[in-house]
């Protein structure tokens, strides 16, 4: 009888939620397109109102919290990972700077900017100081008491990082935006009109050279904070469907990094970052110095990314290859941190989708195609191929049942000796895996009077089986070598995806550093342009982008527990 109020309580607090962001959605939208009205304080006035609303939940979440720490509470041991909890640790610290970078930028231009534009980042930033804390302590809780207050007090804060994470990308496209009209005049796209989108300060700064820091370090600071806020709503979104979730008591197998193992996969890996990294430099240099200049970036950029995607399909069909040939069974229980992740890789890959599809629609129906544009046709299809190929690998990996080793179930063999016989234990398939199993009989366990005794002593007991040994040998079974056998290639396999996992782990890094820092061909190509028409495929590539930008991102962390779970 309680799960029918449960359940209205849960479809309540959806579309409380839901509503709650597509009233921040409209008001960003209004305050981007300089509806009349409507000034960008409406919208910051809103964003702080909701980040109090959470604040407060979120503190009397932890007193009452506190109050009961003694009381034995479930938990979802999947949920709430500690490498992704030190992730969005990583940057909420970056976001904590540019918070400060925002402070500053509202000091040095206070004479004409709203009140609002210095109280967001100070009310930002303790908001992310106290989410990130509460997460790290109630992530994987498994709420069972207030269940109607809380469905309400999480899905609140699922959607205030929805809208914050919808603040950041629309400010961070703007001034992309802004670049990307000015870069194409050098390119020859002249017929192209050109009008910037300004919402720059009305009023000189009081020291130039700290507001050119400011402005100019708040941009390379947003990919993280973009990545912060997503991460954050993520976790938040499992908290909210664990409410008043019946989970099984069972142990959960504890799955830590290591890096034995994987060095092959990490050094090509390596490679590819390095090569990203040096890629983006010059092309953010090159580009819009000349049309020389900008057409040879972008034809290094698809040559780099082409040879780039290439190898990660090859990577990806050969770990598909090898769990084709593996015999084990899907893990399919309820799990909504890992249905999440699967439906965020599908999802978001779209966007990249979307864009791939524009650009190849664009090469075949150019009437006139500059050089560097062909290479655009086999990056758009690698970018296809490989989302799809490595989209399989993740989900299947994250589905997979872990391997387990039982160190209290021994296979039972019999050692025939010629002067008599001894019924002996087989070492466990983990001490094989280490490296522990061992030849010396007097470790053996022995058959005495029906009963299993305890191991002999490393007196009379060794000498006896050191005279047994001396006079017969021990006739291994044909079994026995097979067994070993298919340790030596079950370890093999392992290897090779756990190199095959650090090597995506990191092409998935470097792949997401281009388009996070402005190295976006799709707006600097202007073939689509001419194609679909300026403004047309600019709302495309700003709607499609930020899911591309994630997807790698998330790509990456699902790899890296892959790798942990292998």
């Amino acid at each position: 009888g309680g799960s029918c109020p449960q359940k209205n309580a849960e479809i309540l607090s959806s579309q409380y939620g839901i509503n709650l962001f597509l009233a921040g959605l409209l008001l960003t939208f209004a305050w981007a397109v300089h509806a009349v009205g409507i000034s960008k304080s409406h919208l910051l006035s809103y964003l702080i109102t909701l980040m109090l609303i959470q604040l407060l939940w979120m503190l009397w979440y932890l007193c009452r919290s506190c109050t009961q720490r003694r009381l034995i509470r479930d938990k979802d041991t999947h949920a709430g990972a500690r490498w992704l909890k030190c992730g969005i640790t990583l940057f909420a610290v970056i976001t904590l700077i540019l918070d400060s970078f925002k402070v500053g930028y509202y000091i040095d231009f206070s004479n004409c900017l709203s009140p609002t534009e210095g109280i967001f980042p100070v009310t930002h930033a303790a908001h992310t100081i106290l989410q990130v804390y509460f997460l790290w302590c109630h992530a994987k809780d498994i709420i069972q008491s207030f269940k109607t207050l809380e469905r309400f007090g999480v899905i609140h804060s699922v959607f205030t990082n929805l809208l914050l994470w919808t603040n950041g990308v629309l400010t961070e496209s703007k001034h992309q935006l802004n670049e990307h009209k000015e870069r194409l005049i050098t390119l020859g796209f002249g017929n192209i009109t050109i009008v910037l989108d300004d919402h720059a300060p009305q009023c000189n700064c009081t020291t130039t050279t700290l507001c050119s820091i400011f402005s100019q370090g708040i941009y390379y600071l947003y990919p993280f904070n973009i990545e912060y806020h997503i991460l954050a709503s993520t976790m938040l979104y499992v908290l909210w469907k664990n409410i008043g979730r019946k989970v099984e008591h069972h142990q959960q197998h504890k799955t830590p990094f290591k890096f034995h193992g994987i060095t092959v996969g990490m050094i090509f890996g390596l490679i590819v970052l390095t090569s990203t990294i040096a890629v983006v430099v010059v092309y953010l240099i090159q580009i819009g110095r000349s049309k020389v200049k900008s057409e040879l970036a972008l034809t290094m950029f698809y040559l780099h990314a082409i040879f780039v995607l290439a190898l990660m399909c090859t990577a990806g069909v050969v770990a598909l290859l090898i769990y084709r040939l593996e015999d084990r069974s899907l893990d399919n229980s309820k799990n909504p941190a890992r249905k999440l992740d699967a439906e965020l890789l599908v999802g978001t890959a779209a966007g990249s989708w979307l864009l791939s599809w524009g650009s190849i629609l664009a090469i075949i129906c150019a009437q006139a195609h500059p050089k560097y544009t062909w290479y655009n046709l086999p990056y758009s299809v690698l970018v296809i191929i490989e989302k799809y190929i490595q989209n399989l690998f993740i989900i299947e990996s994250i589905h997979r049942e872990q391997e387990k080793a039982n160190d209290d179930i021994k296979t039972l063999r019999i050692v025939t000796i010629s002067r008599g016989s001894t019924l002996s234990l087989t070492p466990s398939y983990k001490e094989i895996y280490n490296g522990r199993a061992t030849c010396d009989i007097g470790e053996l366990p022995c058959l005495v009077s029906s009963s299993i005794c305890a191991r002999e002593s490393d007196g009379s007991g060794s000498a006896n089986e050191e005279t047994n040994q001396g006079n017969s040998p021990v006739m291994h079974s044909a079994s026995e070598f097979s067994f070993y056998s298919r340790s030596s290639v079950a370890d093999n396999k392992r290897r090779i995806l756990k190199n095959i996992a650090a090597f995506l782990f990191l092409c998935n890094l470097s792949l997401w550093i281009p388009p996070a820092f402005g190295c976006r061909p799709e707006y600097d190509n202007g073939l689509e342009e001419i194609v679909f028409g300026f403004e047309p495929w600019i709302i495309v590539v700003n709607l499609a982008m930020p899911f591309s930008i994630f997807y790698r991102m998330h790509s990456a962390a699902s790899l890296f527990e892959v790798n942990c779970k292998t």
